[in-house]
């Protein structure tokens, strides 16, 4: 069973070399648990989504210039443009689908922003 994924999770972005801290807004405060709880919306760059250390995408314009440039990489910033997926069906957070711990998030260069830690283990969502 998934579990509900709440501020403070930890995320990991496949061409990104730094783990990051999700950031929810107050907005989605519940009384399943003390901090904000995430939903699919949660997914603005640097607002919910904080940059993963150096990027190593090839896809990444600043990757390629700094390439270019002789150094290795360049900051791993997410270009997120569209809402996790798929989140919860069933658990609605002020009318939007709870965001679980198996949801996904594109980058526009391609990476997969993973949750690696729910910032909570108690509350499951379906």
């Amino acid at each position: 069973m998934a579990q509900l994924v709440k501020m403070g999770a930890m995320l990991q972005c496949s061409f990104g070399a730094t783990p990051a801290t999700l950031i929810v807004t107050p907005e989605n405060l519940t009384n399943a648990v003390k901090t904000p709880a995430a939903t699919i919306m949660d997914f603005v760059p640097v607002k919910n989504i904080p940059p993963f250390g150096m990027c190593t995408a090839q896809t990444n314009p600043a990757v390629i210039a700094a390439k270019l440039a002789g150094s290795p990489s360049a900051p791993c910033v997410p270009v997120t443009t569209t809402p996790w997926a798929p989140g919860s069906p069933t658990v609605l957070i002020k009318g939007k689908p709870a965001l679980s711990n198996s949801s996904k998030l594109m980058c526009t260069w391609l990476g997969v922003i993973s949750v690696t830690q729910p910032g909570q283990f108690t509350v499951n969502v379906k």
